[in-house]
């Protein structure tokens, strides 16, 4: 998720927990614990960016991170607000629900989270939700602020955080939801048109849960289309994006372009821009692909050294947004 949205979150968890005892700084705490894991950003001030990528939702988002985190804050807010009547036991388990809640949202985007590191490199990634998703932030985002205006002991402030949590709650369950469904109807599809689905994966489109982005191939390459859950057409147009790995003999850094392929957990196609080699990541989508199946990916890095690769994770996301683009994505997302 989003830094705001884990921040809201967290204001919500904190204002649950201790808000009547210790004011506006259970939101603070709540917040700081949310967003703990996400300190991993400060290895690109020394990584490069094939590093820095692996680093991120790396082990700051793992198990043996977050339960270290919640001991030692723990300790620290314990000490901190002495004299108080809130056993270590009770402090422990807010900031292990509140680190850990983290570690489980951010799951459920794109990007995978290593929660087994350092045992384990293996990433999670349920695909169930758009890392920025308006509709599942709106909910915490509105309560967070109300918490802030509202007095200490107001009654109002109870309503505020679960209602900050209960909504966000149950969009995420109905995300998941429509995962289930969109996933079922994709494999059907792609067994009856006969595309191969050796390597598969469908995840929301920008800023929704309706319109999903697939992507559906094998050693040779890969199929992207794209299916919205009020789609009734039996099948779906596909855009076929070889592999390319031919391209790829001719890297100079083949250590990076390992850490690369790693990443992208095998779904990366290779292309030759005029003189410039270039490594995708199908992951993150395609730039407005719903309008133009032949638009470049959203996650694109310069192979060649002489280019800034620094944000290479959405490269030009909304560069090319403007009203016909919006309204294109409302057409697809209403389905055929």
């Amino acid at each position: 998720m989003d830094s705001l949205t884990h921040i809201a979150i967290g204001a919500c968890m904190g204002e649950g927990f201790v808000g009547k005892t210790v004011g506006r700084k259970a939101m603070l705490w709540g917040a700081l614990a949310q967003s703990i894991p996400d300190i991993d950003f400060i290895a690109a001030l020394w990584m490069d960016t094939p590093r820095s990528l692996l680093a991120h939702r790396g082990f700051t988002h793992s198990f043996l991170f977050g339960a270290f985190m919640a001991v030692f804050m723990a300790l620290l807010a314990e000490r901190w607000h002495r004299p108080h009547n809130i056993s270590l036991k009770r402090w422990l388990r807010f900031f292990t629900g509140v680190i850990f809640v983290h570690l489980f949202l951010d799951a459920f985007n794109n990007y995978g989270v290593g929660w087994f590191e350092p045992f384990s490199s293996y990433r999670i990634s349920f695909n169930a939700i758009y890392v920025a998703d308006p509709f599942f932030s709106i909910g915490p985002g509105i309560a967070c602020l109300a918490l802030f205006l509202l007095k200490k002991l107001h009654l109002k402030r109870r309503f505020w955080w679960r209602f900050g949590l209960v909504t966000s709650g149950i969009y995420l369950m109905y995300c998941t939801f429509n995962k289930v469904l969109i996933n079922r109807e994709v494999l059907s599809i792609l067994k009856r048109q006969d595309i191969p689905h050796e390597q598969y994966f469908t995840t929301p489109a920008p800023l929704q849960n309706w319109l999903w982005y697939v992507v559906s191939g094998d050693e040779k390459g890969f199929y992207v289309g794209y299916r919205s859950l009020f789609d009734r057409q039996e099948n779906m147009d596909f855009h076929f994006f070889p592999r390319q790995e031919n391209l790829l003999t001719q890297v100079q850094d083949p250590e990076s372009l390992h850490r690369l392929k790693r990443f992208s957990q095998g779904y990366y196609t290779a292309e030759r821009w005029s003189d410039t080699l270039v490594f995708n990541d199908l992951r993150f989508g395609q730039v407005i692909g719903w309008q133009d199946p032949n638009e470049k990916f959203a996650f694109h890095f310069y192979l060649d050294g002489t280019w800034d690769n620094r944000m290479v994770v959405q490269r030009g996301r909304f560069a090319k947004w403007d009203e016909q683009v919006v309204k294109t994505l409302w057409k697809k997302i209403k389905g055929n």
